[in-house]
C-alpha cells in the first residue's frame, strides 16, 4: 500500500466515523410533544418549534399515564425519581419528584448529575419521611447509598400509572425516552408516557 493509498484510507475512515458520530448526535434522546396523527402503531409527534418526529410503538410497548400528585402520595417503599438542587449541607432540595409505577421499580436507580448545572437526580426507594420547617425530608435509598431530600411546597410532583393505547390520540401530550433506531433508520420505542388531565409528561 502506497503512502497516498494509506492517507486516502485514513481519510475515508475518519469521514465514516465523523458521519456516524454526527448521526448519533442528531438522534433525539428525549422526544416531547403532542400527537399530531396516528397510523396504526406509528405516531407523528409535534415537538414545539421543531419538526414532527415519527415513532413506531413496538408490539410489546408499554404505555404509562402521567398525572399530578401531592406530597401525601409519597409513601415509604415507593420507588421515586427526584431532580434536585444540591444544598451546602449535602442534602438535596427537590425541584421535581416522580413516583414510579410498581412495574417501573429499579428504573435508573442511583445518584448522578441531572440536566442543569448544580442539580442531581436520585432514583431509589423511599426509606423514611420526616416533617421539617422547610417541608418533608425524605430519605431515598439506592444500591450504593442514600440521599436526604427536602421536598418543599414548590416542588412539582407527578406519578406514573399503567396506561393503555386508547389514551394515545391526537392532541395528547407524550414523551419518549431513549428511542431506538431501527435498521431502516426509523425510530421505535418499547415505552411511551402520556399526560393525563392536562399534565405534560
Amino acid at each position: 500500500m502506497t503512502m497516498m493509498t494509506r492517507r486516502m484510507a485514513g481519510a475515508s475512515a475518519f469521514a465514516f466515523l465523523f458521519a456516524a458520530s454526527m448521526a448519533a448526535a442528531q438522534q433525539p434522546q428525549i422526544i416531547r410533544g403532542t400527537i399530531d396523527r396516528l397510523d396504526g402503531a406509528t405516531l407523528s409527534i409535534k415537538q414545539g418549534e421543531g419538526p414532527n418526529v415519527t415513532v413506531k410503538l413496538l408490539d410489546n410497548a408499554k404505555v404509562f399515564g402521567v398525572k399530578s400528585a401531592t406530597l401525601a402520595d409519597i409513601k415509604p417503599n415507593d420507588f421515586i425519581g427526584v431532580g434536585a438542587m444540591a444544598q451546602p449541607d449535602g442534602s438535596q432540595k427537590a425541584i421535581q419528584v416522580t413516583i414510579f409505577a410498581e412495574s417501573q421499580r429499579g428504573t435508573g436507580e442511583g445518584f448522578r448529575p441531572w440536566d442543569r448545572p448544580g442539580t442531581t437526580m436520585t432514583n431509589g426507594t423511599v426509606d423514611a419521611t420526616v416533617a421539617s420547617v422547610d417541608g418533608q425530608v425524605v430519605t431515598v435509598k439506592y444500591k450504593d447509598g442514600e440521599q436526604k431530600i427536602i421536598i418543599g411546597p414548590d416542588a412539582k410532583i407527578r406519578t406514573y400509572i399503567p396506561g393503555t393505547r386508547d389514551e394515545l390520540k391526537p392532541g395528547a401530550h407524550v414523551s419518549v425516552f431513549g428511542p431506538e433506531k431501527a435498521p431502516d433508520g426509523s425510530l421505535q420505542t418499547a415505552r411511551i408516557n402520556v399526560g393525563l388531565d392536562g399534565m405534560v409528561p
